[in-house]
């Protein structure tokens, strides 16, 4: 998949937790690289768009180990529970050393997940997460241009 049809993905998926949620699930999106350890944002939609690569490891918190670890393939995510603020909520692994990191500014998972309508606003993630799986993100670091 290309950035364009990932980013079009990920604003569909965003859409639809939002309308099963009744409210804006994540206010934050971003398609992050890892790739020669450097963290790259290749795309992002949210409040603080100076900010977030600025202070993305430090909001990582505990997610961190995870996300580094490398024990996740492409479609695999985790979610933690007690991230307040700009503490990181999820992330999702797009391709190889490429992740989507989702997060509420305003909100923790574990306050999100109070809400009963919080079930239904998985499903689109889910959904997304399986399209992934089946065609992840490749990004062409040599040429800069997006491959499949």
């Amino acid at each position: 998949m290309t950035l364009d049809e990932t980013s079009e993905q990920i604003k569909a998926c965003a859409e639809q937790m939002n309308v099963r949620y009744g409210g804006v699930v994540f206010d934050e999106w971003a398609v992050v690289s890892l790739a020669e350890n450097k963290a790259r944002v290749l795309a992002y939609t949210g409040p603080r768009n100076d900010d977030f690569l600025k202070n993305f490891v430090r909001d990582l918190g505990t997610l961190r180990t995870a996300l580094l670890g490398g024990q996740h393939g492409a479609g695999d995510f985790e979610f933690a529970r007690h991230g307040v603020g700009t503490d990181i909520e999820a992330f999702l692994v797009l391709g190889s050393g490429l992740y989507l990191i989702c997060n509420n500014t305003r909100d923790s998972m574990d306050g999100i997940a109070k809400n009963p309508r919080w079930l239904g606003a998985q499903v689109p993630f889910a959904e997304f997460a399986d399209k992934i799986r089946a065609n992840p993100l490749a990004v062409s670091w040599d040429t800069r241009h997006l491959s499949r």
